[in-house]
């Protein structure tokens, strides 16, 4: 990994961190390529190598989130990872709010059967 790459990667886990601050239960894993937040033991969103946002997704509501701007998350080249998974790209997460959104999608997917 570059030093770039380790660098948006670093800044968009310290936003995290930030917004992160009013949950009790968080910690932080390295896996996916990335950095992973956990909330009350589940995965809500990783931050990946690029400042790209893996986020965890109630699969029903797949089809509204790619419209929103996510896209479908891969393991690897050609392997999707299904509809319980989205990737948002560096810049669609620039703004604090946006970044806050997608984050609460990460955290409310807990809630979902997948």
């Amino acid at each position: 990994m570059t030093a770039a790459a380790s660098s948006l990667r670093d800044a968009l886990a310290q936003r995290l961190r930030d917004l992160l601050t009013s949950y009790q239960n968080v910690r932080e894993v390295r896996m996916f390529g990335g950095l992973s937040f956990m909330v009350d033991d589940r995965m809500a969103v990783a931050a990946g190598r690029n400042g790209d946002l893996l986020v965890r997704t109630d699969p029903a509501m797949y089809g509204r989130l790619l419209k929103r701007g996510g896209e479908p998350a891969y393991m690897g080249k050609d392997r999707p990872r299904g509809p319980g998974w989205l990737t948002v790209p560096y810049e669609r997460i620039q703004d604090n709010a946006e970044l806050e959104y997608w984050l609460k999608v990460g955290i409310d997917s807990r809630n979902a059967s997948n």
